[in-house]
């Protein structure tokens, strides 16, 4: 029975991956230029036909790619375009496609920035975003005037904008910057601090709090509460990677404090993740228990990615493979599709249960009869080994 568990960890990874993966822009071309100039952001484009094979391996493989979607979701609006229909045809008129999938990478004002013609691997998509970045990163030029010793204020600002956009550190050049400052009320230091303020433990984070509102009326209460936001989860990162305690409760308790309408599945997650990377598999077992109860009890896709997060990582607990096949039956009694049926199957059939995991995939089979012929494939080929 070797084959099951092989053919089934393949779908969980799937799966995990899927959830995971790229998230896609989905409004026009002229939207995502606009939302590109917004957020000072490159756009890149899967330029794809339909029929074409290294298309499907890449929307397969690549886009759903844990690390892939965590990498340009971050740093791209990204963007699936058929070129042989709909928005697709305006499209290939500026931007010419001789082969399939095209990347493209366009900046706010549609200009190529670099492409790249056919199906790449995780890593050298990896690659060809990080290349992009460095292609965008003006933080070196900036970085020479600084050394030369201007310290110019908008030089200054443009600094440690192009080093927070390229994901290094500006918090030397912030903390000198302010500290100088005997007024931070001014318009433009009350945009420099929304700037700066890249981490929660930090004195910047500190006056970001301090001028909230004065900063608000400048930009928006919905730009400071994203800056809020993108700080604590800066933190809490900084904390799960160093294994930092006082971190996590330090990052919680400033959502607690000034964003409380996202503490639930804030703290609930940071916590999850902490206890991921310390492996203190009771800890975590009773917050996802909690989280899921709490926060995802209605959402058969969440529940599938922390029932696949929980297999792959504490598959040889019998306490976490119970809460496992809890919240895959939750997931296959909301989410009448063939997919969560076989997960659930699957976490059965590693909790001993075989005759029970063959009657969940068989109903996987009799939904999948609506639902396309690669679904009924998968669902086949489970029972087949189920029943062998």
């Amino acid at each position: 029975m070797k084959s099951i568990i092989a053919t089934l960890l393949s779908l969980f990874v799937f799966l995990n991956t899927y959830a995971a993966g790229i998230q896609f822009f989905e409004g026009s071309w002229e939207e995502a230029l606009a939302a590109a100039k917004a957020q000072d952001k490159v756009i890149f484009v899967d330029a794809y036909a339909v029929w074409c094979g290294p298309c499907k391996k890449m929307a397969k493989e690549v886009f759903p790619n844990e690390e892939v979607g965590i990498f340009y979701n971050r740093n791209f609006i990204s963007m699936q375009i058929d070129m042989e229909r709909g928005m697709g045809l305006d499209f290939g008129k500026q931007y010419p496609v001789a082969a399939f999938p095209t990347l493209f990478f366009i900046d706010g004002d549609g200009k190529i920035v670099h492409q790249v013609r056919g199906a790449q691997s995780v890593e050298a998509f990896l690659n060809i975003g990080k290349k992009v970045i460095g292609m965008n990163d003006r933080s070196e030029d900036y970085a020479a005037e600084y050394e030369q010793g201007k310290r110019e204020p908008e030089l200054l600002y443009n600094y440690i904008r192009a080093l927070n956009k390229a994901g290094k550190s500006s918090l030397k050049i912030s903390n000198e910057y302010l500290r100088s400052q005997k007024d931070l009320t001014t318009e433009f230091n009350l945009n420099f601090i929304l700037e700066a303020a890249t981490e929660a433990d930090s004195k910047i984070f500190d006056w970001l709090i301090e001028y909230r509102n004065q900063i608000a009326r400048i930009n928006s209460v919905d730009e400071v509460n994203q800056r809020i936001w993108d700080a604590c989860q800066a933190t809490a990162q900084k904390a799960i990677e160093f294994g930092s305690e006082d971190l996590v409760k330090e990052a919680i308790s400033k959502v607690k404090k000034h964003y409380p309408e996202r503490l639930s599945s804030f703290e609930s997650q940071t916590w999850m993740e902490f206890y991921l990377q310390t492996n203190e598999v009771e800890k975590y077992i009773k917050t996802a228990k909690s989280y899921a109860k709490k926060e995802i009890y209605d959402d058969a896709k969440a529940l599938q990615t922390l029932t696949t997060k929980i297999v792959r990582k504490f598959s040889d607990n019998k306490n976490a493979m119970s809460l496992a096949e809890d919240l895959a039956k939750r997931a296959s009694d909301i989410g009448q599709v063939s997919i969560y049926h076989l997960i659930y199957a699957d976490v059965l059939y590693r909790n001993g249960k075989k005759s029970q995991a063959l009657e969940m995939a068989r109903k996987a089979m009799d939904l999948a009869q609506n639902e396309g012929e690669p679904a009924i494939r998968m669902a086949q080929s489970i029972i087949q080994k189920l029943e062998g």
